[in-house]
C-alpha cells in the first residue's frame, strides 16, 4: 500500500502518542477529506488537528466515517479509499464501544438530554481520558462530565 505524505505524517505523530488528550468526532475526519471548495477552511483546520498529537477516536467514529464517506452525497468514496484513510489512524488510541462505555452513554443520555450517539462520543472520550472533544455537532464550550467541547471551526 502506498501512502501519501499526509498519511505518513499522521503515522509518525501517532507512533509518538500513547495517551489521548483530544477526542475527534466524525465530522473532523469527514471535513479532512472534503473536496467541497466551500469547506476549504474546515478541511485545512481538520488536517491541522489530524496532524497534531494526543488525539484519539472511537470505533463508533470510524464506523460513522466509513458509512458517511461511502454513502453521503459529495463523498461517495470507495471501500479501498476509506480504508486507506483509516489505516494510519489505527495507531492512535481508539476506544471500543464496550458494555461499560455503552452504559455510561445511557447515563449521559439521561443526564444531559442528548442522543445516544452524541452520548456515546462523550462516554468514549471519557474512557480514553480525554479532556477535550473536537466536534461541530456538540455545543461549543459545554462541559460534559469534565470534558470540554470545542468546535474546531469557530477558532
Amino acid at each position: 500500500m502506498k501512502w501519501s505524505n499526509f498519511q505518513l505524517q499522521i503515522v509518525w505523530i501517532g507512533m509518538l502518542c500513547m495517551n489521548a488528550e483530544f477526542f475527534l468526532d466524525t465530522n473532523v475526519l469527514l471535513y479532512g477529506v472534503s473536496n467541497n471548495p466551500e469547506e476549504l477552511h474546515k478541511r485545512n483546520r481538520s488536517r491541522e488537528i489530524l496532524t497534531g498529537d494526543m488525539i484519539g477516536f472511537s470505533t463508533q467514529v470510524f464506523a460513522e466515517f466509513y458509512v458517511n464517506a461511502t454513502k453521503k452525497k459529495g463523498f461517495q468514496l470507495s471501500h479501498q479509499q476509506v480504508m486507506k484513510i483509516l489505516e494510519p489512524l489505527k495507531i492512535f488510541p481508539v476506544q471500543p464501544i464496550t458494555i461499560d462505555v455503552e452504559w455510561d452513554a445511557f447515563s449521559i443520555c439521561s443526564e444531559y438530554n442528548l442522543s445516544y450517539w452524541d452520548s456515546a462520543i462523550i462516554a468514549a472520550a471519557k474512557a480514553l481520558g480525554c479532556h477535550t472533544i473536537w466536534s461541530e455537532d456538540l455545543t461549543h464550550g459545554q462541559l460534559y462530565r469534565d470534558i470540554l467541547v470545542k468546535n474546531p471551526y469557530m477558532e
